[in-house]
């Protein structure tokens, strides 16, 4: 059990540096509950340390100073990488005292597609595999759109939206007439010419431009000495901006104490130990649900043998039955097709040897077989024809969650006839282990194998889970460069990819077949072909 006696952090507190960083507070069980910025590391966690600060502090923050029992720091060079890094920890950890950075929001970016007519900076949120140069994250936003809107002033870049405008786009247009735009759309300038410019402005953002910005700085102590203090001003807010926006940002170093080495085949008989187990859980299977969007629910279940993982076994699920966010009515669903596949392979292979629940459980059933098929070595002198390989039940089955996704996982194995098949949840709020017919979860001491080889096979089905969704959101993104297309419509977009079948077999396609589909003429046609060849 974790120790009831809060640990004294003033010691810990001496080797804080007096640096910028980002650091962590943790609970008795070794959870993340907060992510905070600090532009003086040690001072920051002093003020949490103060008795002063927990008498003063409301409620909330009081709830948080009792539950800190330790802390880790991370050192950045300056603000914007600590925001940057503070941002990204939070979206991992997602420590529950903390609000800002929760959702799936991201920093901006900056892109530039060199490949079309007339290249434009713009602004996104996303980086996707299409062919442009991304610039970026940047933390401070507003920053950001001021400086992109002094850039193209400053080198005379177009910002409308048209891919290739035209006399037309001119007519409507006053930039210039103002000179803030070199007007390639009318050939005042050519292609080569303003791809130079291009090129100078990429190079800006990269922090490549510093005597750029220092003429500024003497343009803005000109105008001060003149007594022109409205320019100075507005100059000076400038500098400000672009200083940070291009303040350079970079990886950060974890201080933090390595962990101690790994004995698997003792942690596997620790915990055989702790759950009371008869067999000793060799094989474990741990499954995990991924519904940061509704769009795309996914579940994944990974495989350890003898404590460390079996890649090849690994399984990944998409949630077929299951309208909305509903962890419960997930686990049961991959459980059921998990297990019931298992046993349906089984019967095909040796006919109605484990069909029947009625004349033998299904779980002994299979632990025979197993036996079996090791000794005959896996058909014995039968000429048979190739067979895939037998798939065995594993010793114990783990669920990413409490009591909920447990008493799920139990009906279904129940209804397959497992009755007897170990399972238990893991909640990570606490570390609890949940066992079926247990009301009170049972706590394995923090610094032990057992639990930490828990804490391994969860972390890895989060990481395979999480890894399957950024595939599927992968393959979204890629069908959202039509988003990008001039002239595409949602209903032209659905009725390209229900044709095509996705971007690469549409990027393939000739203009012909494309202007097959309903609502795209060949003018369209021929639009979204070139586009698509110049974009990825």
């Amino acid at each position: 059990m974790p120790s009831d006696a809060k640990p004294d952090l003033q010691k810990k507190l001496r080797d804080v540096p007096h640096k910028p960083g980002v650091y962590l507070h943790r609970d008795r069980f070794g959870t993340v509950i907060y992510v905070g910025k600090a532009r003086d590391l040690r001072k920051r966690l002093a003020s949490y340390f103060t008795p002063s600060r927990q008498r003063m502090a409301e409620h909330k923050t009081r709830a948080l100073i009792e539950s800190i029992w330790d802390f880790d720091i991370h050192e950045v060079r300056n603000e914007p990488e600590a925001l940057l890094l503070e941002g990204k920890l939070i979206k991992e950890y997602r420590p529950k005292y903390n609000v800002a950075f929760r959702d799936d929001k991201r920093f901006l970016l900056v892109k530039v597609h060199m490949e079309e007519p007339w290249p434009r900076f713009q602004l996104t949120r996303l980086k996707k595999e299409d062919g442009g140069r991304y610039f970026g994250p940047f933390a401070h936003s507003g920053a950001l759109r001021r400086t992109i809107s002094w850039m193209n002033r400053e080198f005379g870049l177009r910002n409308c939206r048209p891919m290739r405008p035209g006399e037309k786009d001119y007519a409507h247009c006053h930039d210039d007439v103002i000179k803030n735009c070199t007007a390639p759309c009318i050939g005042r300038i050519t292609r080569e010419e303003y791809l130079a410019r291009i090129d100078q402005a990429c190079d800006f953002l990269k922090g490549h431009s510093k005597d750029l910005v220092r003429s500024i700085e003497e343009d803005m102590e000109k105008a001060a000495a003149d007594l022109d203090f409205e320019r100075a001003a507005e100059l000076r807010d400038m500098i400000d901006n672009l200083k940070k926006t291009l303040r350079p940002t970079r990886q950060f170093r974890k201080r933090g104490v390595p962990g101690k080495a790994i004995d698997p085949e003792a942690d596997v008989k620790e915990l055989q130990e702790y759950l009371g187990l008869e067999r000793e859980p060799t094989v474990m299977e741990c499954f995990d649900i991924s519904n940061i969007s509704s769009n795309h629910i996914v579940a994944s279940m990974v495989r350890f043998r003898n404590g460390v993982s079996d890649n090849s076994n690994y399984r990944r699920y998409r949630i077929r039955t299951v309208k909305g966010q509903d962890d419960f009515a997930s686990m049961a669903e991959v459980i059921r097709r998990r297990y019931s596949r298992i046993l349906l392979e089984a019967r095909e292979r040796v006919g109605e040897e484990v069909a029947d629940a009625s004349q033998e459980n299904p779980l002994d059933a299979m632990r025979r077989l197993e036996i079996e098929l090791s000794e005959d070595g896996e058909g014995g002198e039968k000429p048979v024809k190739k067979r895939k390989p037998f798939v065995r039940l594993p010793d114990l089955v783990i669920v990413d969650g409490g009591k909920g996704q447990l008493s799920m996982a139990v009906k279904e194995l129940n209804r397959l006839g497992l009755h007897d098949l170990p399972v238990i949840g893991l909640a990570k709020q606490r570390e609890e282990v949940f066992r079926p017919g247990e009301s009170e979860p049972l706590l394995i001491p923090h610094d032990k194998g057992a639990l930490k080889l828990l804490q391994r096979i969860r972390d890895e089905a989060h990481r395979f889970a999480n890894g399957y969704h950024q595939l599927l959101m992968k393959r979204r993104v890629e069908e959202s460069i039509l988003d990008d297309c001039p002239g595409i419509s949602r209903a032209r977009k659905e009725r390209l990819l229900e044709k095509f079948g996705s971007v690469s077999r549409l990027r393939k396609a000739s203009v012909e077949k494309i202007a097959e589909v309903s609502g795209i003429n060949e003018a369209l046609a021929e639009e979204i072909s070139h586009f698509l060849k110049t974009h990825g």
